[in-house]
C-alpha cells in the first residue's frame, strides 16, 4: 500500500465520492467556481491517495458526507460546515457566505444537507440504484 499524500501547503482538499454522479456534478461545479485554485479535488474511495491528516479519516464517513481537509491539514470540516468553509474560498459565493452563519443556518443547513446526502443517488439520472459513471478523460 502507498504513503497518503501530503497535503499541499497552498491547496484544501476537497474529499468526494467518486462514484455518486450528484457528487460528481458538485465537484464539478466547485471547480468550475475554484478561480483561485484553492482547491484540490479527490475521490474518497480511492484510499491510497487519500492525503495526510491530523485527523483520522473514517473511509465510511467520507462517503457519507463531503469533507474538506484545509491546506495546513489541521482541520477537517464535513457535511455543511465544509460548505461554509468552501464559500469563503469561492469568489461567486462570497455575497452569501456570511448569510451561511446567521442564527440558526448551521443545524438546517446540516439537516438539509444530509438529506440530500441521503438521497443523492435519486437526484441524478441512475439505472437500478447504480450510477453509470462516463469514462475520465484521459488528456
Amino acid at each position: 500500500m502507498s504513503q497518503p499524500l501530503p497535503v499541499s501547503g497552498k491547496q484544501a482538499v476537497v474529499l468526494y465520492d467518486g462514484q455518486c454522479a450528484f457528487c460528481r456534478q458538485s465537484v464539478a461545479l466547485l471547480h468550475w467556481l475554484d478561480w483561485l485554485h484553492r482547491l484540490r479535488f479527490v475521490d474518497a474511495r480511492d484510499l491510497a491517495h487519500l492525503p495526510a491528516s491530523e485527523h483520522p479519516l473514517d473511509p465510511t464517513q467520507l462517503l457519507e458526507e463531503m469533507h474538506v481537509l484545509t491546506a495546513d491539514g489541521r482541520h477537517v470540516y464535513h457535511g455543511f460546515a465544509a460548505l461554509r468553509w468552501l464559500a469563503w474560498r469561492l469568489p461567486l459565493l462570497w455575497p452569501i457566505a456570511p448569510l451561511l452563519y446567521l442564527p440558526g443556518v448551521l443545524p438546517l443547513g446540516q439537516r438539509l444537507y444530509l438529506w440530500v446526502a441521503r438521497n443523492r443517488f435519486h437526484l441524478v439520472p441512475c439505472h437500478g440504484g447504480v450510477c453509470t459513471l462516463p469514462p475520465k478523460n484521459s488528456a
